[in-house]
């Protein structure tokens, strides 16, 4: 299995800030105050519709790497453009908070790719499997590094559970991403015809949603809509 570099999202800049937008079918919301709590919202519906059982805690975390990721820093840079490999490897060499915040960024930006940029992994040719592996990993030693010896091995903090369940987590990006793209694409006929093939190609229930919306029941294997 080759490592690759993944590719990193695009940005709009103006007066030396970055800016991104989230664009819901009533409302367009700049990078801000109000995005946090708009992810926070998100994040819930997208669990509750996929019967996660994740906790309050991990949830608060997943809306706020959403947030961070509206506005990349250094060391994300790094997670979408460096070998994971290589940046695990860096990670495990570090020592003290430096290894701890290397090894969190590296499980965050991995997720975040994993979730969001999925079409691109499989384009570069690097399983799914491979990258969720390593982001798990990732989280898994940041979680090593809170625990104390008295700590029970049931006592699963943030790190641990984003470790343990990150294959699901990554899909419940991955299904919040997909809701992005179809309220961003349109309305048109030309869109509808969008959905329906990237459909195909995934079998997203969120894109099959969004078809049912439109008064459209695609049917897998006879090439026709309803």
């Amino acid at each position: 299995m080759r490592d690759s570099r993944l590719g990193e999202p695009s940005t709009s800049h103006k007066g030396g800030r970055t800016f991104v937008q989230v664009k819901t079918e009533s409302c367009s919301l700049a990078a801000g105050e109000s995005l946090r709590e708009f992810f926070e919202e998100t994040v819930a519906d997208a669990a509750a519709r996929r019967g996660s059982a994740t906790t309050d805690a991990v949830r608060g975390y997943l809306a706020g790497l959403l947030s961070d990721f509206a506005r990349p820093d250094t060391l994300v840079h790094d997670t979408l453009s460096r070998p994971l490999t290589l940046l695990l490897h860096e990670a495990n060499c570090a020592s003290g908070f430096e290894r701890f915040e290397r090894l969190r960024t590296l499980g965050d930006g991995v997720l975040y790719v994993a979730g969001f940029f999925r079409d691109h992994i499989v384009h570069r040719g690097v399983e799914l499997s491979y990258v969720n592996a390593l982001g798990a990993q990732a989280y898994g030693g940041a979680s090593q590094m809170l625990k104390r010896p008295t700590t029970s091995n049931d006592d699963q903090d943030i790190f641990c559970e984003l470790s343990n369940n990150f294959h699901e987590f990554a899909e419940l990006l991955s299904e919040i991403a997909e809701l992005f793209h179809t309220q961003a694409v349109g309305v048109t006929p030309r869109a509808t015809v969008h959905l329906y093939e990237r459909w195909l190609k995934t079998g997203s229930n969120v894109v099959l949603r969004a078809l049912s919306e439109r008064g459209i029941l695609p049917l897998r294997g006879t090439d026709t809509l309803h």
